[in-house]
């Protein structure tokens, strides 16, 4: 004679309460479900196992000698009736229906509705765009709710930070570019299972915006001179105007500012200035001139014609000093 089956809601005296019917779990962590059971009592018991998807007429496998299990389940000792299981390196194929099932003597009972688990794994989410002295909010995501009681941390580039997050959401004050890098969380009980690592990259206007000019040494008169805008920013600057001072408009555009045949007569201190879609900012300024004709530079030629007067006056004083 086959045994009868009976699920609890068809009866008062067998009952099985789950721990929880629904759980979310990290894929390749281990998971521990449980509960309680009773039946009448003037039943023995003579087995009782987990079984996954139950199907109607059809020989349950105790999940100890279930293939896609073997090695990962380990069942506790009952004991005041209560049953529990641990399940570890948890997989996505994993996602099953949980049921508790009894057996006593021609009766076997299932313990109705079992337990859904959901299997998960942790991602960040972070906003499109993050400007400087912005606070964005970092989320750590999942596509099932973990326990409410889940604390997570935050890593960056691989270390943890040490400021605690208000539930799965981290903010980050009033960013700067020191912020750039990249991002991952755990929940604080499944460290080693962290999240893929997401970049986060601060946009910020240019700044440390200076001139170079090429060549580097000495410039001869109606030699190319090229003068160059170096920037740091975020995104990089597409957008360069050079200036000369005291002349109200700009003398050139682009990174390079190029004056193929330099004269004397356009000597004077020159900046640039860079800007991104985030703002601009302008160089301090550098003051070019050339050497003129023969390699001289009129600066030395001043220099010169200065200590010539000079020697000349101390001749004087020595021979007037002779003389007397």
């Amino acid at each position: 004679m086959n045994p009868t089956v009976k699920q609890g809601i068809c009866s008062e005296e067998w009952e099985v309460q789950y721990s929880n019917i629904k759980k979310c779990v990290l894929k390749g962590s281990t998971t521990r479900l449980s509960g309680t059971y009773k039946h009448p009592d003037h039943l023995t018991v003579t087995e009782a196992f987990w079984i996954v998807n139950p199907v109607k007429d059809k020989n349950d496998i105790n999940l100890l000698n279930h293939s896609d299990y073997r090695g990962r389940v380990h069942y506790f000792p009952i004991k005041d009736r209560t049953f529990a299981l641990t399940l570890s390196n948890v997989r996505y194929e994993d996602e099953r229906m949980y049921w508790y099932k009894i057996i006593a003597k021609e009766l076997i009972y299932l313990g109705f509705p079992g337990i859904e688990l959901k299997v998960t794994e942790l991602r960040v989410e972070i906003p499109e765009e993050v400007v400087e002295k912005d606070s964005p909010a970092l989320l750590c995501k999942s596509t099932c709710n973990l326990s409410d009681r889940t604390d997570f941390i935050w890593y960056k580039n691989g270390e943890s930070l040490s400021v605690s997050s208000i539930g799965n959401r981290r903010i980050l004050q009033s960013v700067s570019s020191d912020d750039t890098g990249n991002y991952s969380c755990a929940a604080r009980d499944q460290e080693h299972l962290p999240s893929p690592a997401v970049t986060l990259s601060v946009r910020y206007r240019p700044r440390n915006v200076s001139v170079s000019v090429s060549p580097s040494g000495e410039i001869v008169e109606r030699d190319s001179v090229t003068l160059n805008c170096i920037s740091d920013s975020n995104p990089p600057a597409l957008n360069f105007s050079w200036f000369k001072e005291n002349e109200t408009s700009a003398v050139g555009s682009g990174q390079s500012f190029s004056i193929s045949s330099f004269k004397s007569s356009f000597s004077g201190r020159f900046y640039c200035e860079a800007q991104n879609k985030y703002g601009s900012r302008r160089s301090v300024s550098l003051f070019v001139s050339p050497t003129v004709a023969g390699g001289q530079n009129t600066g030395v030629y001043a220099a010169a014609g200065i200590g010539a007067v000079l020697i000349g006056i101390c001749i004087i004083v020595v021979v007037i000093t002779i003389l007397r």
